[in-house]
């Protein structure tokens, strides 16, 4: 949905307006072209906003170990970034990327992203891990969640002998990536390590009750086309049973589905087993920005992710 010029001239006054204020605000400029792109899912449009601002390699202080195997498949590969002056017994986060179940990759040829997560994380204090899985109509539900699986599985019997702490490991998720997480969090039977294997989990824009509103072509691709199935196949009712302490946050440039998803969770984790969740609505950002932006500019998710891990939820 685009904005009006009536619609971005009242939010411009706002950018400016201590109603608006964040600790570090994002260059108005910036702000203003997000405006102007909408509600939309435009990954070729936001990455050519933030590409220019992400490192390129070499990367300088960073060691990077890529194509790892985890798992049979094409898809099970993973890449792992280690800081060079890296001591032990660092936390670990690994990113799972989006792409709508039958798209993405953890990095594509010439582009920074999803590099430049992994670069904030080696930045402060983490081991990083970048994966990638299989994707529908090929690899139907629950494929993601097993590939989740397998991927926490390597780190937890792999990482420590790269700096890293296999108790202390943190899952991010975006949109669809966030949509495996919760449901391999939300569902023991996913589970290779115990207790889920993880420290935390950061769910960035995603769905957490399929059937809430119409399913569209790539969600039936993955979880099929029997509405009878999709409760079973929701991670709702599972992220209020779990023990692991969970972030959630949601962009407000978001389509408007994930902003009502994110407010679903947030209010009824309250009543879950851990209380409520880490909840965080992301100012200005859009759906692709709020990961894009890490590394680059202002960043509240990550400054939230870093309170996340350093403070508990």
């Amino acid at each position: 949905m685009a904005f009006s010029k009536l619609a971005l001239t009242a939010v411009a006054a706002l950018i400016t307006s201590s109603a608006w204020a964040q600790p570090a605000p994002m260059p108005e400029d910036l702000a203003w072209k997000l405006l102007e792109l909408g509600r939309t899912i435009d990954p070729p449009k936001t990455a050519a906003l933030f590409a220019p601002m992400q490192q390129k390699e070499p990367f300088q202080g960073v060691k990077t170990e890529r194509e790892i195997k985890y798992g049979p498949a094409d898809r099970h590969l993973l890449d792992v970034f280690t800081p060079e002056t890296n001591s032990s017994a660092q936390p670990v986060l690994i990113y799972i990327h989006g792409g709508g179940f039958i798209a993405g990759n953890k990095r594509a040829p010439g582009s920074p992203f999803y590099d430049n997560i992994m670069l904030w994380a080696a930045n402060n204090g983490f081991v990083g891990v970048n994966a990638t899985y299989r994707l529908a109509p090929q690899s139907p539900y629950p494929a993601g969640a097993e590939d989740i699986a397998a991927v926490v599985a390597w780190v937890a019997a792999n990482i420590s002998e790269r700096g890293g702490d296999p108790t202390r490991i943190y899952l991010m998720g975006h949109s669809a990536g966030a949509v495996h997480l919760a449901n391999y969090v939300s569902h023991p039977e996913f589970h290779k390590v115990k207790g889920g294997g993880l420290a935390g989990a950061v769910m960035v824009s995603g769905i957490y009750e399929m059937g809430a509103s119409p399913l569209g072509d790539a969600e039936i691709a993955y979880f099929g086309s029997d509405p009878s199935r999709y409760a079973e196949r929701s991670s709702l009712q599972g992220l209020l049973a779990t023990k692991i302490p969970l972030m959630i946050a949601a962009a407000e440039l978001d389509p408007p589905r994930f902003v009502e998803q994110f407010n679903l969770l947030k209010q009824a984790s309250c009543k879950g087993a851990n209380g409520c969740a880490r909840a965080t609505m992301l100012q200005q950002h859009s759906h692709m920005s709020e990961v894009y932006a890490i590394n680059a500019v202002e960043s509240r998710l990550a400054d939230e992710i870093l309170a996340f891990v350093k403070l508990g939820k």
